[in-house]
């Protein structure tokens, strides 16, 4: 494995090293490795990171025992991320959605179901058995399961394992793209990143191929940019293939916020979408920039830097994660909380473990227990929970 696509994922260990979320559904990891990161996954390629699904092991879910079961405050033996609306709890064998309030707002109808996704456009990845399906807002079988691997629908369309062979189907089961890669990715911005055999190239939502599998590794474009790797540098293609920023560096990361992170030796630096370096590559690690901000690691403790490589948060941290929602999760004398941008203490740190902001409320871990809390630091209470009829 590359050395410092082990730095990365090493990293990312160390932030779930209390948890259990993770990989894309085909990969069967449980549900809070991303949880407790927070990070955008630094080190793995875009189109093959483990962004696209979270996972959740359960046993037929039975939502008047957890009901009945809830603490004060809500903790749960795991959680995920708050999206669209609604957060995958578990405690013991039994799961459920839980609105913002800490209310049940989804339950499983299918018993047999033994893993499920957060919702993405409407649809939550479950599996009953060894194959894979999908729930729908009622969490009833929307698309029936009948697929050995499944992912997050993205731009109307999912990538899914029929037989051997990827395709993708639209929010009906029906398929959009006929099974015919080895790796199918999600859409953005109307391109996906396929693989056949050793090549990579990009199909649209019409399937076809609109840059040739002809690349011998790519990432999922962002922000109209993706990596490419020629011979064994890196650079950057445009949606039609060509490239635009030369192939020159030792290691590359998708753009964000009009920056993308690259290593040149043992340490990173940013370049923009010209491919000016506009913070020379001087760190021994950072993460992409959100909202503003970049974690770095400085002399052996971490801290943040503007767009400039100015340090804006100086180091001080264990370890610090990326900004979301306006705070951050980082690390002091073992224990987890959260900074403002101005790197003040928003939440003290008093959490054995933490994970970002999403639709106003943050993961928490009290002792082996998870919860919520929101920015100001209220614990959510099992007051006034009930179970939806």
């Amino acid at each position: 494995m590359n050395r410092w696509l082990t730095v990365d994922l090493m990293r990312l260990w160390r932030w779930a090293r209390h948890s259990q979320k993770g990989d894309s559904i085909g990969l069967g990891l449980s549900l809070l490795l991303l949880g407790a990161c927070g990070q955008a996954q630094p080190g793995a390629p875009e189109g093959r990171s483990p962004e696209a699904t979270a996972m959740l092991q359960f046993i037929n879910p039975q939502p008047v025992a957890l009901a009945s079961a809830m603490t004060n405050p809500l903790l749960f033996d795991s959680v995920s991320d708050f999206a669209e609306g609604v957060a995958l709890v578990r405690m013991k064998s039994q799961l459920a959605y839980i609105n913002r309030d800490g209310q049940v707002s989804i339950r499983v109808a299918d018993d047999n179901v033994t893993v499920a996704t957060d919702y993405a456009e409407g649809l939550a990845v479950a599996q009953a058995g060894d194959f894979f399906g999908y729930l729908d807002r009622s969490g009833s079988w929307g698309i029936p399961v009948q697929f050995r691997k499944a992912k997050a629908f993205s731009e109307g369309l999912a990538a899914v394992q029929g037989g051997t062979k990827y395709g993708y189907v639209n929010p009906q089961g029906e398929w959009a793209i006929e099974p015919q890669f080895d790796l199918a990715e999600r859409f953005v911005n109307g391109r996906a990143l396929v693989k056949l055999e050793d090549a990579y190239g990009y199909v649209d939502t019409t399937g076809r191929r609109v840059v040739p599998l002809t690349l011998k590794d790519a990432w999922s474009f962002a922000e109209s940019l993706a990596v490419a790797r020629v011979d064994r540098l890196y650079g950057y293609i445009n949606p039609d293939g060509e490239m635009v920023v030369a192939p020159t560096y030792d290691g590359a990361f998708s753009f964000a916020e009009g920056l993308a992170r690259v290593r040149q030796g043992r340490t990173f630096g940013f370049i923009n979408a010209e491919g000016k370096m506009v913070v020379e590559p001087t760190l021994a690690f950072a993460s992409d920039f959100s909202e503003g901000l970049a974690a770095a690691l400085i002399e052996g403790q971490w801290g943040y830097i503007d767009p400039t490589g100015r340090v804006a948060i100086a180091p001080q941290f264990d370890y610090a994660a990326d900004f979301s929602e306006g705070l951050a999760v980082v690390q002091k004398d073992g224990r987890y909380g959260y900074v403002n941008p101005q790197g003040e203490w928003a939440i003290a740190p008093q959490y054995a473990n933490a994970g970002r902001f999403s639709e106003g409320r943050g993961r928490v871990q009290i002792d082996h227990r998870w919860g919520f809390v929101d920015a100001e630091g209220n614990l959510l209470s099992g007051a006034g929970f009930k179970d939806v009829e």
